[in-house]
């Protein structure tokens, strides 16, 4: 692997760090100072809504400046997120704490971005284990970040203060890394030079079954995994009473389950293709809401958000690996950016609804909405291999 892509894996590991802080104490914090019950996972539903918001604008600042400038800010972004999410927390302010997520999302929608300029490093039938290994960073976060999550909150007097500040510092060790980042130079452009929206129409693209099973992979599985993910520190802590430190193992679990297998992810879809890598990831998400709904001991919990994270992988890196080969150098930032937009979209209305949904209808609820999920991606998959048997696919 190239110089780029080493770099960007252990510029993930400290970025992605704030992200499992965040999912880790978000939840528990906001059942403490929300206004409504209702809105416990509102800090948490905030991060992702403002990573959907964030996309497009990240990738049209990264169209006219380069990657490396962009990538910079989005990890000073989140190190001021955690700066206000301290001051918020002192303050038990929730609107602010809120506020912080929006910020910190916006920074993970440039960290987004890595898996692609990765990729962009690499020949074409590389791509796949690029992004994967860039994905490797995010399984050193998740030990990182809960235990500073944890660590940091007994640190300080007022708890949970300390953990927003190793947020801060862990960020600005990613933007130290990003310094030493190679700006790609693509199709003989000068380094710097902005892009121009060449190539096909954005509809025409999207006309091919396979594209939409590339989106849909990335997409439904955040949707679900986001679902499930954001739901379980507060059912566990809050309504089962499992202790913060359970609670923290079974999300670091989760965590490491998610990057953990990009170890041999990159090697699966070039061995076995796309499409058995996402029946895959469908199978463990199966299995996740049958051991989920089995019992509600820490056991029950540890194994289910294992397989989640497992199936999360899967049917991310798929997808991830199936997006290049459906557009051309100068179609890449508005496919990447619709691509983002969808992930991120449906992860921000999955992260909205949990809170509402867990004390609505409760975890089995919860657990038995998702099914309908794992229903479309099946659909989708059908329909390509439909399409390619009745010639109707194209080169998209």
């Amino acid at each position: 692997m190239p110089f780029n892509v080493w770099l960007l894996m252990f510029a993930q590991a400290f970025a992605m760090s704030a992200t499992p802080m965040m999912m880790l104490l978000g939840g528990i914090i906001g059942a403490e100072i929300a206004p409504l019950p209702e809105l416990a996972t509102l800090p948490i539903a905030s991060m992702v809504v403002g990573v959907a918001l964030a996309v497009i604008p990240v990738s049209r600042l990264m169209q006219g400046f380069g990657r490396k400038p962009v990538f910079i800010s989005g990890t000073l972004l989140a190190a001021s997120s955690g700066t206000v999410a301290a001051y918020a927390t002192s303050h038990a302010n929730f609107a602010l704490f809120c506020c912080s997520g929006v910020m910190l999302g916006a920074a993970g929608a440039v960290v987004q971005q890595y898996r692609f300029a990765a990729m962009e490093a690499v020949a074409p039938e590389l791509a796949a284990k690029a992004a994967s290994r860039v994905l490797l960073g995010g399984l050193i976060a998740a030990v990182i970040g809960p235990e500073l999550a944890v660590l940091g909150s007994v640190l300080t007097e007022q708890a949970y203060v300390g953990a927003f500040a190793f947020l801060t510092l862990v960020s600005v060790a990613a933007a130290i890394i990003l310094c030493f980042y190679r700006e790609a130079k693509v199709r003989g452009r000068p380094v710097g030079e902005p892009v121009k929206v060449t190539g096909r129409p954005l509809a025409d693209i999207l006309s091919q079954p396979k594209i939409w099973v590339a989106i849909a992979g990335a997409t439904l599985g955040y949707a679900m995994m986001s679902f499930v993910m954001t739901a379980t520190p507060l059912h566990m802590h809050h309504v089962e009473h499992h202790s913060l430190a359970d609670t923290k193992w079974v999300i670091q679990s989760h965590i490491i389950a998610m990057y953990l297998p990009s170890f041999i992810s990159g090697i699966l879809v070039g061995r076995i293709g796309v499409s058995k890598m996402m029946l895959i990831g469908l199978l463990a998400y199966v299995v996740t809401i049958i051991t989920a709904l089995l019992g509600r001991d820490l056991l029950n919990y540890w194994t289910a958000l294992v397989l989640l994270g497992i199936g999360w992988n899967f049917l991310f890196v798929a997808g991830t690996a199936l997006l290049p080969r459906c557009y051309s150098a100068d179609e890449r930032y508005k496919v990447q950016a619709f691509n983002d937009t969808f992930v991120f979209g449906s992860q921000a209305l999955a992260s909205l609804s949990a809170g509402w949904v867990i004390y609505q209808l409760g975890w089995q609820g919860l657990l038995l909405g998702c099914i309908p999920v794992i229903v479309v991606q099946l659909m989708l998959l059908a329909w390509w291999r439909w399409s390619k048997k009745a010639g109707l696919s194209k080169l998209c």
